[in-house]
Formats: structure tokens, C-alpha cells, sequence
């Protein structure tokens, strides 16, 4: 582990049977507002909810200098050192927003989480659906769940009804939503209406595991 302090923000019952534990996205902090308002639901639901921040973030906040994500491997490291921090890896189920649901689902297998909970997968970069970046999913065994946009760029629902993916992964379309789960106004929808929606999957999701 880091010699750092992990800083963490915890909401919901601290004696729920399962804690969602969530990462952020490559560019917005652990208390964006849709981290904010995804927590402040799935606490609403009876779960405990655990949000932290890699390094470089973590880094960002201290300083106010904006910085690329650290490389893969020291994310996955961290994803380690956050587990072990929280104990009892069987009463998590991780995950995140993007990228840090993404290095999550790489992690998820070998530190024996009860689940997985990825909120817009990024299944390859807007534009380039050639660079896939779901090989690790195809033989994935944790019980996971993806909340996706069907207006999401990184990975359209036609194109990802064809990826090879373990049947282990149930998927949830957020409707009309994009990779921040917001639909157009057209849509007579809101966000706030969406991250609910994903907020009522994800519980139910928990609760299947928790039982």
C-alpha cells in the first residue's frame, strides 16, 4: 500500500451489508455533481457509498494543476490499496464513473469483490470504435453491471450488442443519455432523472448479490 492516507467521502449507513465503492472519471474530481447526486441516490437506497481519488487527482486538489491520469498500472495499484483499506473485500462491490469503472472491471477478479458497477463504460474513444477496450470483459466472473447512454459516444448500444462480453455483465440503458447519463431536451427527460434511474438498477443489482 501508498504511504499516503487514502482520504475517502462516505455516505449512507455505515452498517448497510454492502458497500458501493466508486471512482471518479479522468477529468472531474470524486465531488462532481454527478458524483454528488449518484452517491447522494445510492444512499437514499440503504447502501453505504465510498468515493476516493487516484493520486494524480488527489494531486490536483492539493495544487489546483491539472494532470493526465497516472498509467494503468498505478491506478490498478491503487484500486488494491482501496480495497484493502475498506476490508472485507466479499461486502464491496467498486466501480466508477468512465475511466474508474473501467480499471475497476480490471482489478474486480483478482481482489474477490462481491460486484462490479461501471456508470458509462468506456468502451472505446468517441470516434474510434476500432480501439476496443473490452478484451478483459469477455472472461470477466465478478457480477457486474454497466449504466450506459444510448447517446454515449464511447461504445453506441448497436455496437456493443456485438461485443463478446462475459455473462457475467448485465448492461442498463440510460435513456437518451450521453457518457454523463444528460439527454437532450427533446427527450422530455432530465439527468437528474436518469442517475436516479441508474441509482434504482444499481440497488437492485446489490441487492441480488446481497441476498
Amino acid at each position: 500500500m501508498s504511504n499516503e492516507p487514502i482520504e475517502f467521502i462516505f455516505d449512507g449507513d455505515e452498517n448497510a451489508s454492502l458497500t458501493i465503492v466508486l471512482a471518479h472519471g479522468a477529468g472531474a474530481p470524486m465531488d462532481s455533481p454527478f458524483m454528488n447526486e449518484m452517491a447522494a441516490e445510492l444512499a437514499g437506497h440503504g447502501w453505504r457509498v465510498a468515493r476516493f481519488e487516484f493520486p494524480y487527482m488527489a494531486k490536483r486538489r492539493l495544487d489546483g494543476k491539472k494532470r493526465g491520469p497516472d498509467r494503468a498500472p498505478v491506478l490498478e495499484a491503487f484500486w488494491a490499496d482501496v480495497v484493502k483499506t475498506l476490508g472485507t473485500p466479499s461486502n464491496l462491490v467498486i466501480g466508477g464513473k468512465s475511466m474508474g469503472g473501467r480499471i475497476a472491471s480490471m482489478v474486480a477478479d483478482d481482489l474477490g469483490v462481491a460486484g462490479l458497477v461501471c456508470l458509462g463504460y468506456p468502451f472505446h474513444p468517441p470516434e474510434k470504435p476500432e480501439k476496443l477496450r473490452t478484451n478483459h470483459l469477455t472472461g470477466l466472473k465478478t457480477p457486474a453491471l454497466i449504466c450506459h447512454g444510448t447517446r454515449d459516444p464511447f461504445g453506441r448500444p448497436d455496437e456493443v450488442a456485438g461485443y463478446d462480453l462475459s455473462h457475467a455483465i448485465d448492461v442498463h440503458w440510460v435513456e437518451d443519455g450521453d457518457h454523463d447519463f444528460k439527454p437532450r431536451k427533446s427527450s422530455g427527460r432530465t439527468q437528474s432523472q436518469n442517475i436516479s434511474d441508474a441509482a434504482v438498477a444499481i440497488s437492485d443489482f446489490a441487492n441480488k448479490i446481497a441476498s
